[in-house]
């Protein structure tokens, strides 16, 4: 999984895989109940997709750069531009239909 900065950005610009965003503030509860689904969707999916981590806390320039302005909100990226993006906490199977729904 990576972790968002300034110096790991253009691994999400630059992926040949589709990459999903996990936006999120460590003070946030909805974000917190997604975490465990997202690690696990992580090791599970990882071949196909590149998870990726975004504190808004610790990166906020790069947040106000993909446009989130609530957390959680998930960022779906593919051929470095933006495809969807779902705020709120869901399930792991909805999260799941929400990935293939969106990257077919």
């Amino acid at each position: 999984m990576l972790i968002i900065t300034k110096e790991t950005l253009s691994q999400i610009q630059e992926s040949s895989k589709p990459v999903i965003i996990d936006a999120y503030a460590s003070w946030c509860g909805p974000c917190m109940y997604m975490k465990p689904i997202f690690e696990e969707l992580s090791k599970e999916l990882g071949d196909k997709y590149l998870f990726a981590e975004l504190n808004v806390d610790d990166a906020r320039e790069i947040a106000i750069q993909y446009g989130i302005s609530s957390v959680p909100t998930f960022v779906f990226i593919q051929n470095g531009k933006i495809k969807s993006k779902e705020t709120g906490a869901m399930s792991k199977e909805d999260f799941v239909d929400k990935i293939t729904e969106i990257f077919g």
